[in-house]
């Protein structure tokens, strides 16, 4: 499998045989991880390659000529939509390069797909993240699926707020490694959201996808498209409490400055056994900074 192309340029457009060739591969079954490494050896630069990959505008492949047949077509465009977020971790590699930093990894699970990551973020960038936040903290709220609104809910006992994507020049950094890190566009990312609990605040068990049941859910989703990968980064450590659990598979999280722990669902289905929620915290404060991914551009 090649390109088929040469670029060695920092302008690179995408032109519409690349596009098509994207839609072929990925319709004759080869992965997004595959066809991202044969575009690094032709010459494209990360940023063309996410444009290639995950741009592609809708009904694209079954647009294209080459395809052939239309079930191939068919099974191309679904293969774009199904693409998912995450670390590229072929081999068990202990680290990852972020971009601007190298990152480690702590742990991994296959089922649900969880990875926790050391040095994530420096000391500075959690203090500049949280005194940036502190200012505009309010009690957190959650999307209220039968309307698309928000609404307080019982279950969550935060104060948070949410960054602009690209506010400051903290946010766009921490913004472009994890884009890096996990291989998916910094547009296809919602603003980072940051948490403060106290003493006995928590988040009870929940899923971070959208129920396609709900009758607002379709508002929702104008936005973006659905939720498919979430990463949890810790500011500040409580002195007791505020683990990450995630009770269908007896797993928590310790909630350590720094650190970060991602988890993806490649549909919104309890099946995917992201099932997770926070911990009370018993002592301290716990800050945390959360990234959701979706389907496409978020806007």
């Amino acid at each position: 499998m090649s390109s088929g192309k040469t670029a060695n340029s920092t302008h690179q457009p995408i032109s519409a045989d690349l596009r098509r060739w994207v839609v072929e591969q990925l319709g004759a079954g080869h992965s997004v991880d595959a066809l991202r490494q044969s575009m690094r050896q032709s010459g494209w630069q990360d940023e063309a390659i996410d444009v290639a990959l995950f741009a592609l505008p809708p009904g694209s492949a079954q647009a294209a000529p080459a395809l052939g047949t239309p079930d191939a077509a068919q099974q191309a465009a679904q293969t774009v939509q199904t693409a998912q977020p995450g670390p590229l971790l072929e081999g068990n590699p202990p680290w990852l390069d972020a971009g601007d930093r190298r990152v480690q990894v702590l742990m991994t699970m296959q089922h649900p797909r969880v990875v926790m990551f050391g040095d994530l973020l420096s000391d500075d960038e959690c203090d500049s993240l949280i005194a940036a936040a502190g200012e505009r903290l309010s009690r957190s709220l959650t999307v209220e699926t039968k309307t698309g609104g928000e609404t307080l809910n019982q279950d969550r006992t935060s104060d948070g707020m949410f960054f602009e994507r690209g506010e400051n020049e903290v946010v766009r950094r921490v913004e472009a490694r994890i884009a890096r890190l996990l291989n998916w566009p910094v547009e296809f990312g919602e603003g980072l959201q940051v948490l403060r609990y106290r003493p006995g605040a928590q988040y009870r068990p929940h899923y971070d996808y959208f129920d396609p049941a709900e009758p607002g859910t379709p508002t929702i989703l104008r936005r973006g498209g659905q939720r498919l990968g979430t990463l949890l980064m810790y500011l500040q450590e409580p002195q007791q409490g505020g683990g990450t659990i995630f009770p269908d598979v007896g797993l928590e999280v310790a909630a350590r400055r720094g650190t970060g722990v991602y988890f993806g669902y490649d549909r919104p289905d309890p099946s995917t056994r992201s099932l997770h929620g926070g911990s009370p915290v018993l002592a301290g404060e716990k800050w945390v900074a959360t990234k959701w991914l979706r389907e496409r551009e978020f806007r």
